[in-house]
Order: structure tokens, then sequence, then C-alpha cells
């Protein structure tokens, strides 16, 4: 039986970037919600925990001193402030009463995700509130202030753990990729939309670590309209194979949802189908996984795709069909979707095979790369 931990806080929504923002923590209840009218959170084997706390010195392990201080300034001021030398007060990262309060929460789960899979026996946890993948050592990017999955990595780490960090999410997590560009006890793949014309305009082939790092940084750009089953081919043939070479000893995911196909702000086209068949794989390696949410900017898709996430985590079959009372909230909100599961979709011709194209020369590029030196280095340090 898979034991499994759903680290969960009402005041994931207790504050707002902004009336037009589009990140809305708002999708955080509604995700809870839905899991628990699918009874996802009153599982036998399956509970629900609280954030705990995170320490200035935890933080440190990842952020500046010199951040630090000037998040914490802000925080408590009752007037607008703004310092775009860390990348505060602009559209992109506002600055509101308690954001850090906020931040702190949110990375506090993450680590509390990483405690229960390390010290308390858990297959999986899942901290909904994760996975700001955007945030740097002293500058706040991508709706992002504090980098949970590197504060959270940094720990297992010194724990003399090896650790393989995943990235779904339509944006590539170049926050998590700088923090461990030159080691190899971490090995970072990012599936996401390409940088060309996309933010935050990092993430291609040629980036592959450097130094003791170099082959344990894995990018794969993703060309828009790149569908399901596009984006089960690319990690069928680059991060899966990549991860069982590794052979961690936590896997960390950041699982967001605007991959979807109608999210407002990625162009990929995949669906719950593709994202299911990930999940699904992930669990059968059946390493302790530490799961966190991340990006998604519709949010219905966002509050589909993590139930269905949980779901397979605790091996339960969902219901299709949404429940009456969860369709009856997003029918007020102007929503009028009624299922839990799309179809498989397939990018239009012309646009598909130009994706394709894409991914089948992303995929030549990392095995040429990657693989011939790093997948035997892989198999004889796994054991470390």
């Amino acid at each position: 039986m898979t034991r499994t931990a759903l680290v969960y806080s009402h005041d994931f929504s207790a504050c707002s970037y902004g009336d037009y923002h589009p990140f809305k923590v708002q999708r955080y209840r509604l995700a809870f919600d839905l899991m628990t009218q699918y009874g996802l959170t009153s599982l036998p084997d399956g509970h629900v925990r609280e954030c705990g706390t995170v320490s200035d010195e935890e933080l440190l392990t990842f952020h500046s001193p010199a951040y630090l201080q000037r998040l914490a300034e802000f925080n408590a001021s009752t007037e607008s402030r703004a310092d775009f030398r860390y990348g505060l007060g602009d559209v992109e990262n506002p600055v509101f009463p308690g954001f850090y309060d906020w931040a702190r929460l949110c990375t506090a789960g993450t680590l509390e995700a990483a405690r229960l899979v390390t010290e308390e026996g858990y297959d999986i946890a899942f901290n909904l509130a994760g996975g700001l993948h955007h945030a740097h050592r002293a500058r706040a990017s991508g709706f992002s202030y504090l980098n949970d999955a590197v504060v959270a990595i940094n720990r297992l780490v010194a724990q003399g753990l090896r650790v393989v960090y995943l990235d779904l999410d339509a944006h590539h997590g170049d926050g998590v990729q700088e923090a461990y560009y030159d080691t190899d006890r971490v090995l970072t793949i990012s599936l996401h939309e390409t940088g060309l014309h996309f933010f935050p305009g990092t993430g291609f082939e040629s980036e592959t670590g450097k130094g003791t790092g170099r082959g344990y940084s894995v990018n794969v750009p993703l060309m828009e309209h790149t569908d399901d089953a596009l984006f089960m081919k690319a990690f069928d043939e680059i991060a899966y194979p990549l991860i069982a070479a590794y052979n961690p000893d936590v896997l960390v995911t950041q699982l967001g949802a605007d991959t979807f196909r109608t999210d407002p702000l990625s162009r990929l086209e995949i669906t719950t189908h593709s994202y299911s068949y990930i999940v699904r794989k992930l669990k059968a390696l059946r390493i302790p996984w530490v799961a966190l949410g991340g990006g998604g900017y519709d949010l219905v898709n966002v509050a589909r795709a993590w139930t269905i996430a949980w779901g397979i985590m605790n091996g339960v079959e969902l219901n299709p069909r949404l429940p009456a009372e969860f369709v009856r909230t997003i029918s007020a909100m102007g929503c009028a979707n009624t299922m839990l599961l799309d179809a498989m979709y397939w990018a239009e011709e012309g646009d598909r095979n130009r994706a394709l194209d894409e991914v089948e020369r992303s995929i030549s590029a990392i095995r040429k790369r990657i693989f011939p030196a790093i997948i035997g280095t892989y198999a004889t340090t796994s054991g470390e």
C-alpha cells in the first residue's frame, strides 16, 4: 500500500497578487475542494498535513542575505514599494502585504513534504503550493519570490541524498537549474515550451551544466502546438530513461498545469491524457517522491490536473465526470466544463509536423550530448 501525504493550508489562498494578475492563489482552494468532493482528502493511507515553518538559515542555503532582508522589509511595509534590482514591485512580481509570509509558507510546505518522505516513511508527499521555480538567488522572477524546490533539495543533498528534479511546467525551471548547474548531486530535467519567444528565454539543449555538473542539466524545449503524443514522446525518450539510470534517492517533480492547451499563457497543446500518463509512470518508478504544484493560469485546469495527480498517487480511479457540486461552483465562475478527463488531443497537421520535427531534433541533440557519456556515469555512481 502506498502511503501518501497532501501538504495543504487554507492560508495558501489568503493573499492576492492583484485583480488583474494571472497568478490566482484561489486555485489552491479550488483544487483542494475538488479533491474533497472526490473523497481524496479522507483516504486511509492518504493524509492531509500542515506546512510547518521554514527558518532563515534554511532560506540562506540558496537566497542571499540582502535579498531576504529586502523581502522582510517590504513585507512589513504599508506603502507601495519596489526594488527592481531584486525584481520586486513590478507587474510580474508585485509587492503586497504579507507576500513574504506567503512565500515562506509555500516553502515550508515543500520542506515538510521532503521531511515526510525522508523521515516519516511516506512514499509520496504533494505540496500544492510548491514549485515556484523561477526565483533566483537574489531576484524574484516569474511570480516567484522564494525557490521552495531549491531550499528543500538543499536539505536533501545535505543529508547525502541524490536527487532528480523533473519539471513539467510550460516554462523552463531556470531558478532550479541555476542552483545545480555545477554539481552532479542533482540531475535537473525540464520539459517546457521553447524559450525562443517565451519566458524565461532559457532552457535550450545546449544548457547541460558545467564542471562536475556537465551533463546533469537536461532541457527539452518544445515548440508551440506540441500535443499529447509528442509530450509523451519527449518524456519517454529523454526524461524516463535518465531518471531510471541516475537512480536517485528522492524524486522531486514540478507538476505545473500550464502546459494544457486551454491555458491562457502558453501555446502547448497537452491535456489530462498525457499528464495522467506521465504521473502514472513516475509513480511506477517507486522512488520516494516529493511532488510540487507549479504553474497554471486556468483555475479549473489546475484543479483537475492536481486532483488527477493525487488520485493516481493514491491508486484511486476517479469518475471522469466532475462532481455536481463542483460543476455548480465553476459554472458560477463562467466555466462550462463538466469533465475531469480530456480526450487525447492531436494538433492540426501542419502545426504538429513542425512540432514533431522540433522534438525529434531536441531528442537527437540530447542523446548526442548527454547519453553516451552520462548514462554510463549514472549507472556506475548510482550506488554511492
